[in-house]
């Protein structure tokens, strides 16, 4: 019966002007539809819900009864309505996100945590790990990722460029000498991740590519053991450009053969649908690729800087 909410607003509407003409002006329709939607609505219910006079109308019994669930139903209803309205304008609900691990941490967290400062109403679920989660059976909103991904089901963003690039402490540098080209490097002591023993595929921005054995003597399968080791000045390691960033900005990490590097390793953002894309995963795109940014920004800011002639 109450399968037509119009009836039901248009019945409310009758009995708090008490008449049809003044539901009319009320719900902004004609008087002709007001009539139709109510003799529509008492043919459903099988009994008359007004009574009809020529001066005046109330409710019968079953009108009054039927009132009062429908005041019920409607308040829920807009309270319902309002409360999606204002998720439009405020993220609320849980976001629930994955990200590797060292990125995660470093990156993600913060941002997360910035947001649910903000807005009081965001609830946050972080997942940290390098595997490439399904977004659709560990029900996630979002998973951030680093590298050209294999060909997904779920739409993509990518939050920024990101290169794989050779840095080191500046102690190191000052002790066993800044290589110039990929030939000098491959002199040096190198840290590598896990048990990976290919060579490295350097490329320059004028197409020119070479090859560096980077034979190590120092493995770990942790990548920030892999920083940790390059930080206390045991050798030159291959990381992502967003990994090192800071490290880069401030000093504490340098840029090798800055000329070159060993491809693009793209930062990217997984979600399962562009469509109807709730505000908490829009805002949270937003800020990822803001932070990203400024991250990176200053990176490459302090290497032009530390680069440039005297």
């Amino acid at each position: 019966m109450l399968d037509d909410l119009n009836e039901l607003k248009t019945f409310r509407a009758i009995l708090a002007e008490g008449s049809l003409s003044g539901a009319a002006r009320r719900l902004g329709v004609t008087l002709a539809v007001v009539s139709k939607r109510l003799t529509t609505l008492e043919a459903r219910a099988g009994v008359s819900l007004i009574h009809r006079t020529t001066r005046a109308l109330s409710a019968t019994e079953e009108g009054k009864r039927l009132l009062i669930d429908i005041e019920h139903a409607l308040d829920a209803i807009e309270s319902g309505e309002k409360r999606l309205a204002g998720g439009r304008d405020e993220p609320t609900g849980t976001l629930r996100v994955s990200a590797p691990v060292s990125f995660g941490r470093r990156h993600v967290a913060p941002v997360l945590g910035e947001l649910a400062r903000r807005h009081p109403r965001l609830g946050i679920s972080l997942q940290l790990d390098d595997r490439l989660a399904d977004l659709v059976s560990d029900g996630l909103d979002l998973a951030v990722r680093i590298g050209a991904l294999a060909d997904s089901s779920s739409m993509m963003r990518k939050l920024s460029d990101n290169h794989r690039i050779l840095v080191a402490a500046p102690s190191y540098l000052d002790r066993a000498g800044r290589p110039a080209t990929p030939a000098d490097a491959a002199r040096h002591d190198f840290i590598r991740y896990g048990n990976a023993f290919e060579p490295w595929r350097l490329e320059r921005a004028d197409g020119a590519t070479a090859t560096l054995s980077a034979s190590a003597r120092l493995r770990v399968d942790n990548g920030d053991a892999v920083r940790d080791w390059a930080l206390a000045g045991l050798g030159i390691v291959l990381k992502s450009e967003i990994d090192i960033a800071e490290d880069l900005a401030i000093g504490l990490l340098e840029r090798v053969l800055p000329e070159w590097h060993c491809g693009q390793a793209p930062i990217v953002a997984l979600f399962p649908s562009a469509q109807h894309l709730p505000l908490k995963t829009r805002v949270l795109l937003d800020e990822l690729a803001a932070h990203v940014a400024a991250v990176l920004r200053a990176g490459r800011n302090r290497r032009q800087t530390h680069e440039a002639p005297a």
